[in-house]
């Protein structure tokens, strides 16, 4: 995702007006019936200010953030134990930049829950293959043999969050690792071997934000899911222009003498001047002027005046006539 992550952590780029994270949170509020207490955030040495933006995430879902500090990269499980102090009673496991949309509600009654999607191609995931009742009956990373489709989407549950604290202490005091890294995928399966039974729920699509191309296809599915023009600030400046929907437009911003859209969002701030503009990510307090631009993503506070392009430019970026 560079030069995107550069100069923010991935999880907090916007998608549609709202960070990654936000979005993943939101979307697992819709899964659970019971209150979530606690929002527990595992990251690096990301400054006050993400910090910040984390904790009033968790705030205005009605829950307490918390955050945690991975200081080296040893892996899934190792990140997780970074956060033991937070893993007691019913917990949910969430990759920061997992994107999905499923119907199916949470049973938290299960003793574990894992969620996956089927995929073409198995050999770029960890996948799990399962018995005739829906229950894991073996995890496999990246096989090089077709064993199963159900690729592991990277959200989890567990009904007994000491379970899981107890089978990671092990695996790091055993020093397991693979590739240099404690892998969450080893403790699952010693959990499964000591009679764990892990429920798969299927999620109908699974939107990916790890490149330009995958981030720009999860900001159209995005807009189709939501209702023309809900998505457009009140406050939007429109001069002799064309919105087609679905679009995303934020605060404060001015569009003049363009054809903008399908599936386009513009972050807040930004002035658009003689542009046609489609299928594109434009981020916050952007002047973009004279261009014809599809497929692109556009970083904060980015000046842009030339001709047709397919741009993938970072924040801070001026690139005029």
């Amino acid at each position: 995702m560079r030069p995107h992550t550069l100069t923010i952590p991935k999880p907090l780029i916007n998608i549609a007006g709202k960070p990654i994270v936000q979005r993943l949170v939101e979307d697992l509020m819709e899964l659970v019936d019971e209150q979530v207490e606690e929002i527990a955030y595992i990251i690096g040495d990301f400054g006050a200010e993400v910090e910040e933006h984390l904790l009033d995430i968790a705030n205005s879902v009605g829950s307490k953030g918390k955050i945690y500090y991975q200081n080296q990269a040893l892996g899934t499980a190792h990140a997780i134990s970074c956060a033991a102090d937070s893993i007691s009673g019913k917990v949910i496991v969430a990759f920061a930049d997992t994107l999905f949309r499923t119907t199916q509600k949470m049973d938290t009654g299960r003793e574990a829950i894992i969620w996956v999607h089927k995929v073409e191609d198995p050999s770029a995931f960890g996948v799990v293959k399962t018995d005739n009742r829906g229950i894991v009956t073996k995890f496999i990373e990246k096989p090089s043999t077709p064993i199963s489709d159900q690729a592991i989407v990277g959200v989890y549950y567990f009904r007994e969050g000491e379970v899981l604290k107890s089978e990671i202490d092990k695996l790091l005091a055993a020093k397991v690792l693979v590739n240099g890294e404690y892998q969450l995928t080893d403790v699952l399966q010693n959990m499964m071997q000591k009679g764990c039974e892990f429920s798969v729920y299927n999620v109908e699509e699974w939107l990916d934000c790890g490149n330009k191309n995958a981030t720009i296809h999860t900001n159209r599915r995005i807009l189709d899911f939501a209702k023309n023009g809900s998505l457009i600030a009140n406050d939007l400046n429109q001069k002799n222009s064309i919105i087609i929907q679905p679009c995303y437009i934020g605060k404060n911003v001015t569009i003049t003498g363009c054809i903008v859209g399908p599936h386009v969002s513009i972050g807040e701030g930004s002035v658009v001047s003689n542009c046609i503009i489609s299928n594109s990510i434009i981020q916050s307090h952007c002047k973009i002027s004279n261009a014809n631009i599809d497929n692109s993503m556009v970083g904060n506070f980015v000046e842009y005046s030339e001709k047709y392009k397919e741009l993938n430019i970072g924040d801070f970026t001026v690139i005029v006539q």
